[in-house]
């Protein structure tokens, strides 16, 4: 157990700040001991780091992040639906449109996703931010082959990274695990991507004499 001086020290975060996630209902009341004084324990400590990965890594307002802690507290909330409420948060709004080539898109998003036997809902956002980067490939003349990159994620996922979520953890652990993962190694992966392009073209091009 801890004063809310040492929740604040240990956790990094400001005490203001932990104050003020008492009031709006992110972090949860401590164990009240007396009017001016409670104790905190390692739940405090992991509500806060989900806090903070929700709010510096996700980018996410307090309203979403509102939201995923009532998911993380609802006990008779299913694991997947609490895990895919933190993922549907940190995916962009994509607003379907009204034209042949988002229909066409999302027929083959809907193929693709049919093909390696995904099991995705019909209203996932993904499903809807993809369809819109192939109408934009699509535009700008680009040839959309999006198989070798479901390919290499489909193993990333299911290889690596759903294997690093405690499961079987505490539930706000798990969010913490899927969103630092799902945010930091897709960045991770974006960086990798240019390392590799940078290689391939000093290999294929040449490095010109000035940069070594």
């Amino acid at each position: 157990m801890m004063r809310i001086s040492e929740l604040s020290a240990r956790s990094g975060v400001a005490l203001p700040t932990v104050k003020y996630y008492l009031r709006e209902g992110l972090l949860h009341p401590g164990e009240q001991l007396a009017a001016t004084r409670a104790d905190y324990d390692d739940s405090h400590l992991r509500r806060l780091r989900l806090i903070r990965a929700l709010l510096e890594v996700g980018k996410l307002p307090v309203a979403g992040i509102k939201q995923i802690i009532a998911a993380v507290e609802d006990e008779t909330m299913p694991v997947h639906r609490m895990l895919g409420t933190a993922q549907y948060a940190l995916s962009p709004a994509v607003a379907p449109e009204a034209s042949e080539a988002w229909e066409q898109a999302a027929a083959e998003v809907d193929d693709l996703v049919d093909e390696y036997g995904w099991d995705i809902h019909a209203r996932a956002p993904a499903r809807a931010e993809l369809t819109e980067i192939l109408v934009r490939m699509r535009h700008l003349g680009m040839k959309a082959d999006l198989r070798p990159y479901a390919e290499a994620a489909n193993r990333l996922v299911t290889e690596v990274e759903m294997s690093k979520v405690p499961f079987d953890g505490p539930r706000d652990a798990a969010v913490e695990a899927l969103v630092l993962g799902t945010v930091l190694y897709g960045r991770a992966f974006d960086a990798l991507r240019r390392l590799v392009q940078e290689s391939e073209s000093a290999h294929l091009l040449g490095r010109p004499a000035a940069q070594g």
